[in-house]
């Protein structure tokens, strides 16, 4: 390919693994995500540090399995390719719902994504991801772990 049309390809395949990511997680298959990292990935998730996909599926699904739907939207792509390494981030937005969560049954995230990816024989991969807070709103408590609605206490006690 020629140079040009090279990184706009590049580019887009980028942009589609991030989009792929978003799809794995609000359809809950979380071993797609197989597919969105290298084997040997390290990835900052809310706060939590995670060395290998294993642990990157294990804290996802961990976080999402017990909502009813999660919708995660990204946006204002950056891409920088140099070779067979990459650099991207983007904005992201990511509404979290649990029904019948005392205090209300939405939390929405709101902060970027800031990646470091290679090139595999397979395709772009991620590499490492740090994803950082910008903003919160609505009920944390949708979020909290082993916090089913009909697990609660009253007065929202854990």
């Amino acid at each position: 390919m020629e140079p040009d049309v090279q990184a706009l390809a590049d580019e887009r395949a980028v942009i589609n693994l991030v989009s792929q990511y978003c799809w794995s997680l609000d359809t809950k298959d979380f071993e797609e995500l197989r597919n969105v990292f290298t084997p040997d990935a390290f990835a900052i998730l809310g706060g939590t540090e995670c060395h290998g996909i294993d642990a990157i599926i294990k804290r996802i699904s961990s976080a999402l399995t017990r909502l009813d739907v999660s919708h995660h939207l990204v946006g204002s792509h950056i891409v920088e390719v140099d070779g067979d390494q990459a650099s991207h981030r983007c904005y992201l937005q990511a509404q979290h719902v649990l029904k019948g969560t005392e205090g209300g049954d939405l939390w929405m995230v709101a902060g970027t994504y800031e990646d470091q990816l290679v090139r595999t024989p397979d395709g772009w991969r991620i590499k490492q991801r740090i994803l950082s807070r910008v903003w919160t709103e609505g009920n944390p408590n949708v979020a909290a772990p082993d916090l089913r609605p009909e697990q609660q206490q009253p007065g929202g006690a854990q």
